[in-house]
């Protein structure tokens, strides 16, 4: 089998600074699948750069393999803490393990969890019509099931 920290460094010494792997999955048929991002985007150019090099790396003769090579798509839920400080004070959804829906704006990142501002029309006593209610939640990493982009056109 393919040995996967021997592809993780190989591609990590070719990454510049910004850009950084999101996943790295070897399967035991040997299909090899890479999501890079960066806080400045990842380009197709860059994906053929470590397909290559991660092509010409590995041996067909000793081991046939497939190879995904990929940018982190906007669609995709969050996998790794630098994804999280590159997305502060973007518009987030975030689906809590206890089935619970939020969506505001991602406002910090630390190593135990994120803070999320919502921004929610809320019946208040002593009001006849319901006030907009600002709300800080801070969530761990382990609470969260799914936290992905909100995208507006």
């Amino acid at each position: 089998m393919i040995d996967k920290s021997k592809i993780t460094q190989l591609i990590e010494d070719k990454l510049s600074e910004d850009q950084f792997i999101v996943d790295l999955e070897v399967t035991p048929s040997n299909q090899i699948k890479v999501s890079l991002d960066s806080e400045n985007g990842i380009t197709i150019d860059h994906c053929v750069q470590i397909s290559r090099l991660v092509e010409g790396s590995l041996d067909r003769e000793e081991e046939d393999f497939e190879l995904q090579v990929a940018s982190a798509g906007l669609g995709q839920p969050l996998k790794v803490y630098r994804q999280y400080v590159k997305n502060i004070g973007q518009e987030m959804e975030v689906v809590l393990k206890t089935g619970e829906k939020l969506s505001g704006e991602l406002k910090s990142v630390d190593q135990d969890g994120f803070e999320l501002e919502t921004v929610k029309r809320e019946k208040v006593e002593g009001h006849k019509k319901k006030q907009l209610i600002t709300r800080l939640h801070r969530i761990a990493f382990d609470e969260a099931k799914t936290v992905k982009n909100i995208i507006k056109f």
